[in-house]
């Protein structure tokens, strides 16, 4: 078997997620101490405790899933799970700093404060409202290319997540992604919707959070990893540590081909992919684009012994 671990990105967010880890591994329990102690607050105490709506703030789910992912990441080494016994770590958006983290490249302290800066930059690009993404089903990757430049006009629309062969998200000015939802219908998609976020990531309007980033990401240690990390604009496997920090900034305002990269590894030989963290959004695409592929969700305790007693 050929494993690739891949984390979850922002919207797995939910109130509650870890705690089980975290009860039944003292191992995940010090991963939100440590980022509750980077960060200044109780981050955990929000997780476990807090309101949805406040959890879903890009700045606060940011840190939070990445936190989770590692506290799922450390049981699964409580249980005797060494990361180099992996082919590939992927992320999805703010998933790539967990894999960059569980693959040892940043500290975990130093990846809750990029990732509570990386959701403050990206809020503070664009006013709220001025901005938008949308979900396109049903058209594929060139056909929503197509769509986003018919529906730009003077503003931006552009693709900005590749998440599998029929399912793409756009995003760019608020009026723009509006004309996109309305024309794709008539080009047809089954489907189009706006989709619930306060700013329209991983699009040229998110070009001064990139500076923001580049600037952090100049003053924080980057490692060789222990495993090769697939980025998301490339979608093919880095591994120098000056790569990884320039390949970070371009993402923020930059395509998350996600699709592409399933499928890269599935041709490097990957047939098993375990999604570590919160939710299982990402194990949905991948048994869309890697269709005979192995999944495990591992976010909870059993999902934890389960995929360590599958490598048998």
């Amino acid at each position: 078997m050929s494993l690739a671990l891949v984390f979850p990105g922002q919207g797995a967010q939910t109130i509650g997620m870890g705690k089980d880890l975290a009860d039944a591994y003292p191992a995940a329990r010090a991963v939100f101490d440590e980022v509750d102690e980077a960060l200044g607050e109780s981050l955990s105490s929000l997780i476990w405790e807090g309101d949805a709506e406040t959890l879903t703030l890009t700045q606060n789910a940011q840190p939070a899933l990445m936190a989770t992912s590692m506290a799922a990441m450390r049981a699964l080494e409580a249980e005797g799970f060494d990361v180099s016994s992996a082919a590939f770590v992927a992320g999805h958006s703010l998933g790539e700093y967990s894999a960059l983290c569980a693959a040892g490249s940043f500290g975990l302290a130093d990846t809750a404060r990029l990732l509570r800066l990386r959701g403050q930059a990206m809020q503070r690009a664009v006013p709220v409202g001025e901005g938008a993404m949308a979900a396109v089903l049903g058209l594929g990757v060139e056909a929503v290319e197509a769509l986003a430049a018919e529906a730009a006009g003077d503003g931006v629309c552009q693709l900005a997540n590749e998440n599998d062969p029929m399912q793409n998200v756009i995003s760019g000015s608020a009026e723009a992604v509006a004309r996109a939802v309305d024309l794709a219908k008539e080009k047809g998609a089954k489907r189009a919707l706006m989709l619930p976020v306060s700013a329209p990531f991983h699009s040229a309007l998110m070009g001064p959070a990139a500076e923001e980033m580049a600037e952090a990401l100049a003053s924080v240690e980057i490692a060789a990893p222990k495993v090769p990390v697939v980025a998301n604009v490339r979608a093919e496997a880095v591994s120098d540590p000056d790569e990884i920090r320039a390949l970070l900034v371009e993402q923020v305002a930059g395509r998350v081909r996600w699709a592409s990269s399933v499928a890269w590894m599935a041709d490097q030989g990957v047939d098993a992919f375990w999604e570590v963290g919160a939710g299982k959004a990402l194990t949905g695409m991948i048994r869309r684009i890697a269709k005979e592929a192995e999944t495990r969700q591992v976010g909870a305790p059993a999902g934890v012994t389960d995929a360590v007693a599958s490598l048998g």
